[in-house]
């Protein structure tokens, strides 16, 4: 199977943003490999393997295009992934390890590595929890605060143009769709 998607997924440059919306009838690469499928295995519905292998090709070019715009701000995905969960958690920004470890589904041995890297930069500061002597609160320190904040607004931005393609309308079915399928692999609380 992997094989299969690594075939789904081949090197190409990540959507320009003056990318304009293909029409539906447009054949794309899974359609060819469906096709061959449908003539070599005309005994199977190899349909879902186009939902995921344009699953995993649109995540290996959206992947890209986040990383190269919050390049701009001199942080990497993992990076903007903790400072994020930090800024939007509200005031004081501040979470238990485990709560970021919960949120950002790593083990703790990474969520170490990475916390120290940011503490270094400047970027997080650990605190004793006043709620448990025992434990600690990882808080964004100002510089944190700042380099997200602008990091946001460039993502923001940037996915807003990855999504051009598709109209409001689409946008929303979509995500109604991939929320229905979500929740079959992780339930809501």
């Amino acid at each position: 199977m992997s094989r299969f998607l690594n075939s789904m997924n081949p090197p190409c440059p990540a959507m320009s943003a003056r990318s304009k919306p293909q029409p539906p009838d447009r054949a794309d690469h899974v359609d060819a490999i469906l096709a061959q499928w449908a003539r070599e295995r005309p005994d199977l519905d190899v349909s879902p393997m186009g939902l995921i292998g344009r699953l995993g090709r649109l995540n290996r070019h959206t992947g890209r295009a986040v990383e190269a715009a919050l390049a701009e701000t001199g942080l990497s995905p993992w990076e903007f992934d903790v400072l994020a969960t930090l800024r939007r958690s509200g005031e004081p920004y501040a979470l238990s390890p485990g709560a970021l470890i919960e949120s950002l589904m790593i083990t703790s041995g990474t969520m170490t590595n990475r916390l120290d890297h940011l503490e270094r930069a400047g970027l997080i500061r650990r605190q004793p929890n006043p709620e448990d002597r025992r434990g600690l609160l990882i808080e964004l320190t100002a510089a944190g605060r700042e380099r997200v904040d602008r990091a946001l607004e460039i993502h923001v931005a940037n996915e807003h143009r990855l999504l051009e393609a598709l109209s409001a309308a689409e946008r929303a079915q979509l995500a109604g769709l991939l929320r229905r399928w979500l929740l079959a692999f992780e339930p809501a609380d």
